[in-house]
């Protein structure tokens, strides 16, 4: 697939959306507000559905006067207030919120407006600096003074006047402490629940910027990813979620995990929302490859799936239920004019053994280095020790089993962590190269998550679901779209490609959303009952990773 502009693409993309309807069924107004009278105490509802409305569609009313930031990041707070008690996504949020939406409204009047995120709010997970709030990663250790400054993409959403308009929770430590954590519990936060199922987990370890998205508590949302944890919870709740190539969205000020496979990425209820994100977060200003520069409309007609050629990696262990709706996905592409030909891509055993011990290595220096930046424990030993000494710290699970890995792993300047990383990363970009060549592909597509599972601190989590891995550990680009449901629970659909075809990548999941049409508003159930299948179709525990959980 030939390597394009991201910002190209995204030029296509706003067209797309501005011309058609909105790319998601609306949904029913009890559950997204509009047309109900507001109850007491209720700020005025902007006329708007906000379950589906696209950044573009709001930079149109702002433009035109018929819509306010200020009235946006209200209604925005107004369900943060009234719904989030449901699901537990949003740890705090920001006190200035409605001062940076009325300093957008100014912008707007005076036409001096910094572009498509200029007023739209947005929530950060909590492993992202922020120098006026508290980061936590989750752990009290880190509960203390905020950062000094921002990291590298608040900075840049501030500059281009996005609202910052609070803190999300997520799985402490981004699910890099324990062989057996629960995705979606910190000590800060406590547990966050998937709103589709309120008893079922929201995958790990974006957790709360997804769940947050799915229940329509802002527009954007910002997750991290070292391996899985900006896709599942995207899949597992039913919204958009992009993991950038490595390098194209800044980690500086970031909490750590490995540099060699972190990164930060937009998460969204629509694919034209995540790309004018990415947009924003990538700079603007890169003329590489798969970056943002080179502003011409390439694309004139972006849901136009004719002649696309699409790997299917099936990925069985998921369930039968699983595979059923992946059977479905590809008829419905190949009836859009897609060819979608079954594929495994090779070396996923061989990735699997060698990725854990060299995060553990990485994880070691690179938390030591982010640590000697903030108040609280100063390095992973001292980590360690706040953990054994805090019982808030073990009142979900008590393990930190990888921090003691981590602690007593190889240094990276050893020759065998170093042939190790080595081998990761040649594997994981040919497993993905060798397929797409191979079989000529635009992309390689997979689930993204099995329906979620029963959250449950003693069991810890099911998290069979090695589709992330390649594109983590390569440092490509993979995209989750929704796909569709089983059994009222949410499937994505993972997309991945080459090194820094982003654009592309997000061109071809625009066209995938548009053909599916499989996003709709959760209806925050209680239970599924006792005769619900059990998420992986066969029993309640599948077999665990040897390694560390598959959602970091």
């Amino acid at each position: 697939m030939r390597k394009r502009s991201t910002a190209t693409l995204i030029a296509a993309l706003v067209a797309g959306s501005l011309c058609a309807a909105a790319p998601h069924p609306r949904a029913a107004a009890a559950e997204s507000g509009v047309g109900n009278p507001a109850p007491a105490g209720a700020p005025p509802r902007p006329a708007i559905d906000l379950d589906t409305v696209t950044i573009p569609q709001l930079q149109a009313r702002m433009s035109d006067g018929s819509l306010t930031s200020s009235a946006l990041t209200a209604a925005y707070l107004w369900r943060i207030k009234t719904i989030d008690p449901k699901i537990n996504a949003v740890l705090r949020t920001d006190p200035t919120a409605l001062r940076q939406a009325a300093a957008s409204d100014a912008r707007h009047r005076h036409g001096a407006t910094r572009g498509p995120l200029d007023g739209i709010p947005v929530l950060l997970k909590d492993n992202v600096n922020t120098r006026d709030l508290p980061t936590t990663a989750g752990s009290l250790a880190l509960a203390g003074s905020p950062p000094d400054a921002d990291a590298a993409l608040v900075t840049r959403l501030r500059g281009a006047g996005a609202v910052i308009l609070g803190k999300t929770n997520l799985s402490e430590w981004a699910n890099f402490r324990a062989t057996k954590p629960t995705s979606g519990w910190s000590a800060v936060g406590g547990q966050t629940h998937n709103p589709y199922v309120l008893d079922r987990n929201p995958c790990g370890s974006s957790s709360g910027s997804a769940a947050a998205l799915a229940a329509s508590l802002a527009q954007v949302a910002i997750g991290t990813e070292t391996d899985g944890s900006v896709v599942c919870p995207a899949g597992m709740n039913g919204v958009v979620g992009h993991k950038p190539s490595l390098g194209l969205v800044s980690r500086a000020g970031v909490v750590p995990i490995s540099a060699e496979q972190d990164t930060a990425g937009p998460m969204a209820r629509n694919v034209i929302d995540t790309a004018l994100t990415l947009s924003v977060l990538s700079g603007g200003a890169s003329s590489r490859p798969g970056g943002p520069a080179g502003l011409q409309a390439v694309l004139t007609r972006p849901h136009d799936l004719r002649g696309k050629r699409i790997g299917l990696w099936r990925l069985p262990s998921l369930g039968p239920d699983v595979d059923a709706l992946m059977s479905r996905t590809a008829e419905r592409l190949r009836h859009a004019g897609a060819e979608v030909v079954e594929v495994t891509p090779p070396y996923q055993q061989r990735l699997a053994a060698l990725e854990f011990p060299a995060l553990l290595s990485e994880f070691h220096r690179d938390i030591d280095a982010y640590l000697a930046t903030r108040d609280g424990p100063q390095n992973l030993s001292e980590l360690i020790e706040f953990n054994r000494t805090h019982p808030r710290e073990r009142t979900c699970f008590a393990g930190q089993e990888l921090f003691e890995q981590a602690l007593a792993a190889p240094p990276t300047t050893d020759p065998e962590y170093r042939a190790m990383r080595a081998e990761l990363k040649d594997l994981s970009r040919r497993s993905i190269d060798e397929t797409m060549a191979t079989h000529r592909l635009d992309a390689i597509a997979s689930p993204t998550n099995p329906p979620a599972w029963t959250t449950d601190c003693a069991r810890g989590d099911n998290d069979v679901i090695p589709s992330s891995t390649p594109a983590a550990v390569a440092g490509y680009p993979s995209l989750s779209v929704p796909a569709g449901f089983v059994n009222d629970l949410p499937v994505g659909l993972l997309l991945m490609a080459g090194d820094h075809q982003d654009g592309e990548l997000l061109s071809l999941g625009a066209a995938v959303e548009h053909r599916l049409h499989a996003w709709r508003a959760p209806r925050y159930l209680p239970s599924l009952g006792p005769d619900a299948p059990a998420p992986n179709g066969s029993s309640t525990q599948p077999p665990r990773r040897t390694r560390a959980s598959a959602d970091r």
